[in-house]
């Protein structure tokens, strides 16, 4: 059988992450996602879905660290059924999606205040230490792309990272 989702979408709160007894790290987060139509009649419609996401491991930390409410993440996972005995004594269950891989979809800079690019140098590079060499290239940066965003040092293996 093949159980895969992929969902794109914003997330509804915060990561929790709580560790199990053997140490390992499991995070939960809710995920919002819609989908946009005419409908007969050509009105525009949109239905919004609300997603419980399930992340193991060294993925529940990063997305601990990096991801914060509104953050925009790809991620695909497989279904899953949870059940459990509410405190009334009532049997409960909910569909939610245990997540094998995340990319995270906003730019470095849009998470203020902590999330990646969020350090204090704009533009993410030290310009009083770039300006001379700046002011020596400047004819030939005219074609050239702006320089790009460097990301923060983090103590994470390359290998680690889900992205």
């Amino acid at each position: 059988m093949y159980n895969k989702v992929v969902l794109v979408g914003n997330l509804t709160r915060d990561v929790e992450v709580r560790y199990s007894g053997s140490g390992s790290a499991i995070g939960k987060v809710g995920i919002a996602t819609s989908h946009k139509w005419k409908s007969q009649t050509g009105e525009q419609k949109e239905e919004v879905m609300f997603v419980e996401l399930t992340f193991f491991g060294r993925t529940a930390e990063i997305a601990n660290q990096y991801l914060r409410k509104g953050s925009k993440v790809l991620v695909d996972g497989r279904l899953v059924l949870e059940q459990w005995t509410a405190q009334d004594g009532s049997k409960r269950s909910r569909h939610s999606i245990t997540v094998e891989s995340m990319k995270m979809l906003d730019n470095k800079g849009d998470n203020q205040g902590g999330g990646y690019g969020g350090g204090g140098q704009s533009g993410g590079y030290n310009s009083q230490a770039q300006a001379p060499t700046q002011q020596a290239q400047a004819p030939q940066q005219q074609s050239q792309p702006a320089p790009a965003h460097q990301v923060p040092e983090i103590d994470i293996d390359e290998d680690e990272i889900p992205f």
